[in-house]
């Protein structure tokens, strides 16, 4: 039996997609905590989560599903908004740190990855070390532009829920909170559900081309083709 056919990515690569994951965590987390510290919540660093340190940031649970079903999560950084000077306007920053921390490492790797190719530095190395570097460099600049699209979802426990939590009326939002637990259910039922995902999540991850795109052709302005 091919147990690559239930997993969301074939078995050799699962080393390479559990680094590119481990960095992709570490970073987004990092975000988070650097930006609530520096808005005045020493909560973060209090806890040790100011740090690049992978193991801090690593859930194995989160890591696991990541790697067998195509989801998972790291340990979400706790901030006390309280503490910022302006907790909705800090909030959202924080908020929305993640995701865009793993958007720039994303445009940052496809730079790399592109001076590779461009000055050849490839070219003198064994055909299984180029296959490596270029798995790596694909699945840094995919999976970190999947992280950015899966993290603005505006559903609960993502960090797009939390900065609607931040733009929306208080009103609005306590009205909201008492179908929280149903939103969640409805991030499983899009996820696993191939006809929900294609009509609901699946146009909104295909969007990961069109920016993919757009990071290619400002490659192309900065560097030539």
């Amino acid at each position: 039996m091919d147990l690559s056919s239930f997993l969301p990515f074939p078995l050799e690569q699962l080393p390479f997609v559990f680094i590119v994951l481990l960095i992709g965590f570490t970073i987004h987390e990092f975000a988070h905590a650097f930006f609530a510290d520096r808005f005045g919540d020493p909560t973060p660093r209090s806890m040790g989560r100011l740090t690049l340190n992978p193991r801090v940031h690593l859930d194995w649970l989160g890591m696991i599903f990541f790697l067998i079903i195509g989801i998972g999560w790291a340990k979400p950084v706790l901030v006390n908004r309280s503490r910022f000077k302006s907790p909705r306007l800090m909030g959202i920053i924080v908020s929305i740190a993640g995701p865009l921390s793993n958007l720039v490492l994303a445009f940052i790797s496809l730079i790399v990855f592109y001076l590779l190719m461009k000055f050849h530095a490839l070219d003198n190395v064994s055909n299984g070390v180029s296959v490596a570097v270029k798995l790596f460099f694909n699945l840094m600049i995919l999976q970190n532009i999947f992280l950015f699209i899966l993290n603005l979802l505006p559903l609960p426990p993502l960090d797009g829920y939390r900065i609607v939590e931040d733009l929306l009326p208080t009103s609005i939002m306590m009205k909201i909170k008492a179908y929280e637990q149903w939103l969640f259910y409805a991030i499983l039922l899009m996820f696993f559900i191939p006809p929900i995902r294609r009509v609901t999540i699946g146009p909104v991850f295909a969007l990961q081309w069109d920016i993919l795109d757009a990071m290619n052709r400002v490659v192309f302005m900065i560097f030539g083709k």
